[in-house]
């Protein structure tokens, strides 16, 4: 049996689990709740961790402390930032960086951690092809990429701001979580991957996309989530 955590920023990012998997417990850590049920024979911890870097790494963190899960799931939305992707695409992470991470001033690269041995972290290989293949049922293989989350402090609404992020770090997608819940799973260790589902693309008009799409999406991501537990 695995123990898998799953975290989406909001409620609506969590919506679909609460519904499918009985929740035999919950358990309030630093004021947030873990949801405990089984499905497929798994132990599955699922939270919302409220929006920023900040609450998702520490989320991750209890993870990994309170529950020792052996996978990490992130599940949300996402804004488009490859030319390639429309709203209601699926982006499964290569890997992640934080866009928001500027050391400049003292000649590091946008994104660099600085004295830290990686920037870019990975994403899990096995995960990866499980999440690939779970997006693809549920959406149809030409609506899921595979690419670069970068994630930051910053809802980006300014096609300026965009094409930063694609010519600087070639993001195929930006959201405000997926790097940091990346960071603390790599250095605890555990196995994770990001799906996002792109609810907005990150321009002048993402605040009126993001309201009209953001409920779509994020049942859409959860839905993902739901078929590659069963695939575990």
């Amino acid at each position: 049996m695995k123990t898998i955590g799953i975290i989406g920023a909001m409620d609506e990012e969590i919506t679909v689990l609460k519904e499918k998997i009985d929740v035999v417990t919950a358990k309030n850590v630093i004021g947030l709740d873990f949801y405990i049920g089984m499905f497929n024979g798994n132990s599955i911890v699922f939270v919302r961790s409220g929006i920023g870097k900040v609450n998702a790494a520490v989320c991750a963190q209890v993870l990994a402390d309170h529950f020792a899960v052996d996978y990490i799931i992130n599940v949300g939305v996402a804004g488009a930032v490859s030319p390639e992707l429309n709203v209601g695409d699926v982006v499964i992470s290569k890997d992640t960086v934080q866009h928001d991470m500027d050391t400049s001033a003292f000649g590091d690269p946008l994104g660099e951690i600085p004295r830290m041995a990686e920037s870019y972290f990975k994403a899990d290989d096995e995960l990866v092809k499980l999440a690939l293949s779970a997006a693809e049922e549920i959406c149809g293989a030409e609506k899921v990429f595979f690419g670069r989350v970068a994630s930051g402090d910053q809802f980006i609404s300014d096609k300026d701001k965009k094409k930063k992020l694609w010519s600087t770090f070639g993001a195929y997608c930006t959201e405000m979580e997926g790097a940091a819940i990346a960071h603390a799973s790599w250095l605890n260790k555990i196995p994770f991957v990001i799906i996002r589902s792109i609810s907005d693309n990150a321009d002048n008009e993402a605040d009126m996309k993001y309201e009209e799409f953001v409920e779509i999406a994020a049942k859409n991501s959860g839905e993902i989530v739901y078929k590659l537990l069963e695939q575990i």
